[in-house]
């Protein structure tokens, strides 16, 4: 057992528990934090923070709602100096790919003076089945905004892991790993394949991101996820992104998982049952 402990901030997200739980499977001490946690965090609260961090030696970052919103990098700021005063040694930020007011929050931590590690990822693949588009797919009608540009989605399983790497292994300190899938993607290539494994009919479509929006904010979609929404599918997905990058199998000695690969093993879940289905269990 290593008695230093890890803080995970934001626990109960789609990376910060895999995080928690594969750190508590190998035995490290870790202290979970969310709004709901025993050791309360809210990024809207900075009150919240200090008896959460007290003890702490290293701590992975994850942001809500994302680092790309324009007040993130000032609350990363006094989480950092926050952090330093309370003695933690070492921060993990998970980050964004080609996020501007992500590279502001990057650099806080790189210049903090402690030991640190930036996970920059691509979109997540479980975006299509922990988040924002699994009410579509399980609707069988997916809508989003138009998009110019493929994606290397990556399975959130594997930031995980290479998170973990990065918190255990001092050999990879102070370095920015930016992580991928192994290939370039549409969404309407990925919608098709979890069709075909569920042998459905999911229709996608896409649309003007201004109406999009408009029909989303009368839906009551916050005006700080608006903007995100709109940065994220009108900057971030202009093409910037369309490479792939061989981190995760540099540092876990494996390829990163491919899209087929997590519509395989989330198959059996039932998450992409029909909604009618999905009311009958």
């Amino acid at each position: 057992m290593n008695s230093e402990i890890t803080a995970i901030v934001g626990s109960t997200g789609k990376t910060g528990a895999r995080v928690l739980a594969t750190l508590a499977a190998q035995g490290y001490a870790t202290r979970g934090l969310s709004r709901a946690s025993e050791y309360v965090f809210d990024w809207t609260d900075r009150d919240s923070w200090s008896a959460a961090l007290k003890g702490v030696s290293r701590v992975y970052v994850t942001y809500y709602p994302d680092l790309a919103l324009p007040h993130a990098a000032s609350d990363i700021c006094a989480f950092v100096d926050l952090a330093k005063s309370l003695g933690v040694k070492h921060i993990v930020l998970l980050s964004g790919r080609g996020e501007e007011g992500a590279r502001r929050a990057e650099d806080v931590v790189i210049n903090s003076g402690l030991q640190w590690n930036v996970v920059r990822a691509s979109w997540f693949m479980q975006n299509f089945s922990e988040s924002f588009m699994l009410d579509g797919i399980q609707a069988g009608q997916l809508l989003l905004p138009e998009t110019r540009a493929e994606e290397p989605f990556i399975d959130v399983n594997d930031i995980a892991d290479v998170a973990v790497a990065a918190l255990t292994c001092d050999d990879l300190r102070n370095q920015l790993l930016e992580v991928t899938g192994p290939e370039l993607l549409t969404f309407d290539t990925c919608v098709n394949a979890i069709a075909k494994a569920t042998h459905r009919h999911i229709d996608f479509q896409s649309t003007d991101i201004d109406q999009y929006l408009t029909v989303a904010v009368a839906q009551g979609l916050p005006d700080d996820l608006a903007w995100l929404i709109n940065e994220l599918f009108v900057n971030v997905l202009d093409g910037r992104n369309e490479n792939t990058t061989h981190t995760v199998e540099q540092i876990l000695g494996r390829p990163a998982k491919s899209f087929l690969q997590y519509v395989e093993t989330t198959l059996p879940t039932g998450v992409w049952l029909a909604r009618e289905a999905l009311q009958l269990k």
